[in-house]
């Protein structure tokens, strides 16, 4: 099944065309047009392979929305014409006790990713959203409520999930005090999560440069992490934080604002941290975590919830032409807060 994209040639190259061929569908694929594509900061770092491991040619992309265009034949859940979504992962082993507890992201034998993953039947490398089609298992296909704003959905699918999961295991509900510190393309969602589940939400940020749009975003409050006073009067003020720094930094500044058995959860940096001081841990039985998406079940969860609540992402549209330069700008942290990609703007 041929199709085009935008793949990296190499490590660190623009994007550019790209055609290539996708799988055939099996008896429980799903084949679906892809309508809009998110730009996530993970699509960037596998382009440079800042993690190690990429392969190329790679296109990138794990926030997918399109209509399905053909089903295998025991396919059941979903039909040509239906809206779809599809996240961060296509398959598993599905076996497991990970998958069996509906956490395919934990698989035992490893989730395969949306691109830069590799085929559990071939060993072929998978490709991404930034093309025409994509063909997918359809136990990893998601519904999108009918409600939601279709051109605005496609971040859900990884930083809505990203931020949702921790805010959900964490048992945050209405009263339940969240710090989100960073407002970018997570920290933006993570507000708007937290704030539909009733919670009262504090941004910290390093300066007052955000505070007006963390107010336009539902936060309640704003707190300069550089301000030693203000840091001070808000020790043991929290319940949760959900941290969406997404580099090397010090998470001692921020474990005294947690009360007593409250947790930090990890949502950004992939990688080491500064040196950790753990008197604020010990004396408070705080905890710090971390926490990768979510599962497929608990995915459809978020974007019910989103549906139910509308919540939806701050875009900026792009057609795909402009990828390279959205990369640099999301480099400079200049985008409010995330890129969509029309993929109607892809030639056939």
């Amino acid at each position: 099944m041929k199709t085009v994209g935008y793949a990296a040639k190499s490590q660190g190259s623009e994007l550019t065309e790209f055609s290539f061929e996708r799988r055939d569908l099996r008896n429980n694929d799903v084949e679906i047009e892809i309508l809009y594509c998110g730009v996530c900061h993970s699509d960037l770092h596998a382009v440079r392979n800042d993690w190690g491991g990429s392969d190329y040619p790679l296109v990138p992309g794990h926030e997918i929305i399109g209509k399905v265009v053909s089903v295998g034949s025991d396919v059941r859940k979903y039909k040509q014409g239906d809206t779809v979504g599809v996240g961060c992962m296509v398959d598993s082993c599905k076996s497991c006790d990970q998958c069996d507890n509906n956490e395919e992201q934990f698989c035992r034998e490893g989730m395969v990713g949306t691109y830069a993953g590799k085929d559990r039947e071939t060993g072929e490398m998978t490709q991404g959203g930034y093309s025409k089609s994509v063909v997918v298992r359809e136990e990893f296909v998601l519904s999108i409520p009918e409600n939601l704003e279709l051109s605005r959905v496609a971040p859900l699918l990884c930083a809505g999930i990203t931020t949702y999961s921790p805010l959900h295991k964490w048992g945050v509900k209405k009263g339940s005090r969240v710090a989100v510190v960073g407002l970018g393309g997570l920290g933006h969602m993570a507000v708007k999560n937290a704030v539909a589940m009733g919670a009262i939400v504090t941004v910290v940020g390093r300066s007052e440069s955000k505070k007006e749009d963390a107010v336009k975003l539902g936060a309640q409050h704003y707190l300069v992490s550089t301000n030693d006073d203000e840091m001070k009067k808000s020790q043991s003020a929290f319940d949760v934080i959900i941290d969406t720094v997404p580099v090397k930094h010090d998470l001692s500044i921020y474990t005294p604002l947690l009360d007593i058995d409250g947790a930090l959860i990890i949502v950004g940096q992939v990688g080491p941290v500064e040196e950790l001081n753990t008197v604020p841990l010990l004396m408070g039985r705080r905890r710090i975590a971390g926490s990768l998406i979510g599962g497929i079940a608990e995915t459809q969860q978020m974007l019910d919830f989103c549906g139910e609540n509308n919540v939806l992402p701050e875009c900026e549209m792009i057609n795909i032409d402009e990828i390279n330069t959205a990369y640099e700008r999301m480099e400079k942290s200049d985008v409010r807060y995330r890129f969509v990609i029309d993929m109607g703007s892809l030639s056939a």
